[in-house]
């Protein structure tokens, strides 16, 4: 389960180093494999454990390549799907144009988001953060079951 958020910084050659408390999380076997990825409706990147991401991708291989809606994702999510090792030091090199993408300077907020970590540039955070208060605060949680189940 990867949860929480992580103030961490991009270096100049476009790499942030993994939170100690995570990197356990996303090593398998001793190696540290990584999968970046665009997220299609939000200026943030995905970044799964590949043992997670194997599971996203079979599931984009199940969309169809004849319905333009779902040929869109798939070209999306997959063609800018980047391999991404850990270091020995905990770093994490980010491709330039997933950098460029989500408009990532050099602070950037690690968001563990279950089986993936959100990766925004701080500012671009702190905003969705204040415009998910707002929807949170103004949700009717009654009208939806899932959500009324959560009894937070």
């Amino acid at each position: 389960m990867l949860r929480g958020t992580a103030a961490i910084n991009l270096d100049a050659k476009g790499r942030f180093t993994m939170p100690t408390g995570y990197r356990d999380l996303v090593t398998v076997e001793g190696e540290s494999k990584l999968v970046v990825t665009i997220d299609i409706s939000r200026s943030c990147l995905m970044l799964y454990p590949l043992e997670q991401w194997q599971v996203i991708e079979r599931k984009l291989m199940g969309l169809s390549d004849f319905d333009a809606g779902e040929a869109a994702i798939k070209r999306l999510i997959l063609g800018n799907a980047n391999d991404c090792d850990m270091d020995k030091n905990g770093r994490v090199l980010l491709p330039a144009p997933l950098r460029q993408h989500a408009g990532l300077e050099k602070k950037l907020m690690l968001i563990g988001h279950v089986n993936k970590f959100e990766l925004w540039d701080e500012s671009q955070w702190l905003a969705q953060r204040e415009a998910d208060l707002a929807l949170a605060r103004a949700t009717d949680f009654s009208s939806s079951t899932r959500l009324k189940e959560l009894a937070l």
